[in-house]
């Protein structure tokens, strides 16, 4: 490699900042030495040039370095979806559905491929990258032997394991401690059920056999009620049985060691079987035996089950934490973050000791994850009584200067449980802060699209309540339909913001929001839209730009299909899409809304009455207004008399137009005459 010649003023330089980092380094390499040394010969000096030693950088490298080059596109869907605009999601629901309907068709092709290897055997990848490539799930080894047993625990196998043990038993065959206890762990984790594939495998057989056994039943009639039931199992989870194969195979066991007992309480306690857990620990220690800090940390966490006082709670898990001080057991993070989560359901008692168990880690050396942050923050801000906002403080001045790893699986809950105290507290630069530590780093990987769009609706209600219109649209315009898809409710705190803010010339591009992200069928959302257009009059402009939204509505209540349920007309509806029509000039189709209320059999208000006649007055059409007394008459209304007098005092009529006005019966004449006749 050939040296460049570099000049004298560079090399006095790099000799400087040499020296400097020795200084501050505190000793000096042999290289940089070398890098002063000059000849004796003071004519010629001559430099050696000591190329630096070689960084080794990141896999990643390159590509963070591009992509901090580019910023996020505010228009963009998430890119796990299709740049296509049919394909991309216009609010939660679509989303959720587009994303299942993605990961589906990911495993039912990975499905295909492991039930099927034998077709798919020219893959040619060049390098071999062996977890792009298929999994082998199909057992290899054939006969009753221990070797097959391994193979079916690695396989995950669970039916097949334990047919396979119970033939080793049988047979004589000795079954090493090791293998065991990897067979109680395979079954510990699954809780004796069966695994993802073996499910799928001896689905479709029973299928089929119910199909042989009723075929004059109708399938989906028959196959309905036994999906549900499936539904429901599924959503319970996997519960620990009554002397399933786990509890069997331990009973059997010629000797059981630490491991053997640990990994049955950890199963026990992950699928439900609390009580029979703690009586496996009092086994274990009748037996001698210590328990790691994995089945420690799963008893702590099973402590609100197992006692119902929170004194009791408490008491307990200081019992296991004395347990593990006597047999040697170093605590982790996951220990103490168990011990929080305990404390959640102590109430008072959980609050109090919940300081002092941060202590504790910080005496420790144990640095706090984000889940130890959430309990804290799920202590302190969830209840009647909020406490100040010293304890968020503290926390979020650790948390914004971090970029943190996931190391417990509650981690995920802190972003959303931190902005939920922001928004009981009402503060908004709490809230700035927290979203300025979610960006940082990789923290905005604990969220996930379903958390994520829970925080940004979250933070953008606080913005709602908190911020000027301004900096609410900004942050709208940035978030909508990228970030986060605003749910009905964010739609009502957008136009309520609108309204304090008195930009209700905004309601139109809301409205275009709405239709686009399918809330247009929303009942209170259409009443708290026509409430604000119709509340007081506005420029011609903005009027018009209101009667074509009205104009929308108006469709979408007369709008029926076989699956959609028309909506119903309400009086509210009607009076304001009314009184929006007169207000931009559209007479006719302001009359065929008011006369929609006796088709419906609803009664207007005094408002829309009012606002109807002032529309009539602007105009000056007094024909229009004697309409108008005719239709509250019609309807027997009170207020026909004040609008009588109100046209006779304020048009100008001509003599046709006073005979018509005074033909007019007004409701409270109407009233009094109907008394008479009764008399």
């Amino acid at each position: 490699m050939a040296a460049r010649r570099v000049g004298g003023g560079s090399w006095q330089r790099v000799l400087s900042l040499s020296r400097r980092c020795c200084v501050l380094g505190g000793r000096c390499s042999s290289s940089s030495t070398a890098l002063g040394k000059t000849t004796d010969n003071a004519e010629v000096a001559q430099e050696e040039i000591v190329l630096p030693r070689r960084k080794t950088w990141d896999k990643l490298a390159v590509l963070q370095t591009l992509a901090s080059t580019v910023k996020r596109d505010p228009t963009a869907a998430h890119y796990m979806f299709p740049d296509d605009p049919y394909l991309m999601p216009k609010n939660a629901a679509n989303f959720r559905l587009f994303a299942l309907s993605k990961e589906s068709g990911k495993n039912a092709a990975k499905f295909i491929i492991q039930q099927f290897p034998q077709y798919f055997d020219k893959i040619s990848v060049e390098p071999d990258v062996t977890c792009f490539m298929p999994e082998i799930l199909t057992p290899q080894i054939e006969g009753v032997s221990e070797e097959a047993l391994k193979e079916r625990i690695r396989l995950r196998r669970v039916k097949e394991s334990v047919d396979l043990f119970d033939q080793l038993v049988q047979a004589g065959t000795p079954v090493p401690l090791e293998t065991t206890n990897s067979l109680l762990d395979l079954l510990c984790f699954y809780g004796d059920g069966e695994s993802t594939q073996e499910k799928e495998e001896e689905a479709k057989p029973e299928e089929a056999k119910e199909d042989l056994e009723e075929p004059g039943v109708n399938a989906s009639e028959k196959k309905a009620p036994k999906r549900q039931f499936r539904r429901g199992f599924q959503s319970s989870g996997p519960r620990w049985r009554e002397n399933n194969n786990a509890e069997r195979i331990f009973k059997v066991m010629p000797e059981r060691n630490a491991h053997s007992y640990c990994t049955m309480i950890r199963g026990m306690v992950k699928h439900g079987a609390f009580v029979k857990a703690y009586d496996m620990y009092i086994d274990l220690l009748n037996e001698r035996h210590k328990a790691d800090v994995h089945t420690f940390n799963a008893l702590i966490a099973a402590v609100p089950r197992l006692k119902d006082r929170f004194s009791e709670r408490w008491e307990l898990a200081k019992d296991f934490l004395n347990h593990m001080a006597q047999q040697e057991v170093q605590p982790n993070l996951l220990t103490f973050n168990a011990v929080l989560k305990t404390l959640r359901r102590c109430g008072g008692i959980g609050r109090s000791m919940s300081l002092l168990v941060i202590k504790e880690m910080e005496a420790l050396d144990i640095e706090p994850s984000l889940a130890t942050y959430e309990h804290l923050l799920f202590m302190f801000y969830r209840g009647v009584e909020l406490h100040p906002s010293g304890i968020i403080s503290e926390v979020l001045d650790d948390v914004e200067n971090r970029s943190f790893t996931p190391q417990d699986p509650d981690d995920a809950n802190f972003f959303n449980t931190a902005m939920q105290a922001c928004c009981d507290l009402k503060d908004i630069s709490l809230a700035y802060r927290l979203n300025k530590a979610m960006e940082k780093g990789d923290n905005w990987k604990f969220l996930n699209m379903e958390r994520l769009n829970i925080y940004w609706s979250k933070f953008f209600s606080l913005l709602c309540m908190m911020e000027q219109i301004d900096v609410v649209l900004k942050w709208y315009k940035e978030m909508s339909c990228s970030l986060f898809y605003p749910n009905p409710k964010n739609i009502l705190e957008l136009l309520q913001a609108l309204d304090a803010a008195n930009h209700l010339e905004r309601i139109p591009s809301v409205w275009e929001d709405i239709k686009q992200m399918g809330f247009h069928r929303r009942p209170e959302l259409l009443e708290e839209l026509l409430s604000l257009m119709s509340r007081e009059q506005h420029p011609d402009e903005i009027q018009q730009a209101f009667a074509k939204c009205a104009e929308d509505i108006k469709a979408v209540h007369e709008q029926s299909g076989r699956e959609q349920v028309q909506l119903q007309w309400t009086s509210s509806t009607v009076g304001c899409i009314a009184l929006l029509f007169a207000r931009a000039g559209r007479t006719q189709d302001a009359w065929n809304m008011m006369e929609r209320f006796q088709q419906i059999n609803r009664i207007p208000t005094d408002q829309v009455l009012d606002g109807f006649w002032n529309c009539a007055k602007q105009t000056n059409c007094p024909d229009e207004a004697i309409k108008l007394v005719k239709l509250a008459a019609s309807l027997g209304l009170p207020a026909s008399h004040r609008l009588k007098s109100r046209t006779e005092e304020e048009f100008e009529l001509s003599e046709k137009q006073k005979k018509t006005l005074e033909s007019i019966q007004s409701g409270s004449d109407s009233d009094s005459d109907s008394d008479s006749d009764r008399e």
